[in-house]
């Protein structure tokens, strides 16, 4: 017992005091891994990036995503709430041409009407249709990657019980009613489950102290307990699989 209490404090050790800034999960690699989607949003980004005058990217992260679809358009805008995250971003993305704008962490774009041919954004965290449909030029498209309903209700549940929108938050369904009803046209949605896999518990908290949504408010001292219990059902499994959902989703505006 007390080899295996050591492991989990090294484990949870570590994990705590590692950074968790940027949108680079690569400090797991080897530790968890996650399946991609087979549409490969990137790339599909840079397509559409090629064939437009201005852009903007909403809830860039650190920018990791975007610096990665270029060459941009004219005018190549980028948001970000986070400071920590803004800081990379800005750091990122300046020298490749993009404005990046500290935006506050509410539904409000800090842009004029009809500004953008296009707005993408790859997990946003804070999505406002009526505001996306607002900087969209006539003609204009919005092209995202969501994470989709049931996102890590295996790894949830371990900690606490379902929050009650579990199942229909970022539904398809609800999507594209809430984008019809902004004024927009959906034409293409696509939703696939992924697999998740984490191999060891410092990999989980790692992911919860960064996935922020997944348990709001996660801290180890929290849910120790609950840590210790998952911890010894990976060391006797020798991993915990979970899953989750993306959609894909482009919307025309009229």
């Amino acid at each position: 017992m007390g080899g295996m209490e050591r492991t989990f404090e090294g484990l949870v050790g570590e994990a705590e005091s590692a950074a968790v800034t940027g949108w680079d999960f690569s400090w797991l690699d080897g530790r968890a891994t996650e399946q991609r989607p087979s549409w490969g949003y990137q790339r599909l980004l840079r397509q559409r990036l090629s064939t437009v005058q201005s852009a903007l990217d909403i809830d860039t992260g650190g920018g990791e995503v975007l610096a990665g679809a270029g060459p941009f358009p004219p005018t190549m805008a980028a948001t970000e709430s986070w400071p920590p995250n803004l800081a990379l971003a800005t750091q990122r993305l300046h020298p490749l041409g993009v404005v990046v704008v500290g935006a506050a962490n509410t539904p409000k774009l800090p842009f004029s009407d009809e500004a953008f041919d296009l707005v993408s954004s790859r997990h946003p965290a804070n999505l406002c249709w009526p505001e996306i449909a607002r900087v969209l030029t006539p003609g204009g498209a919005y092209f995202a990657q969501h994470v989709g309903p049931d996102s890590h209700l295996e790894l949830i549940e371990q900690f606490q019980e379902l929050p009650a929108d579990a199942h229909t938050k970022g539904h398809p369904d609800v999507e594209r009613a809430a984008a019809e009803e902004a004024g927009l046209k959906v034409v293409d949605l696509r939703q696939e489950r992924i697999r998740v896999e984490f191999f060891d518990i410092g990999a989980v908290v790692y992911f919860l102290r960064k996935v922020i949504w997944a348990i709001p408010g996660f801290t180890v001292a929290t849910y120790r307990n609950e840590l210790l219990r998952l911890h010894r059902k990976i060391e006797a499994e020798g991993r915990f699989v979970a899953s989750t959902s993306r959609v894909l989703i482009e919307a025309t505006k009229f």
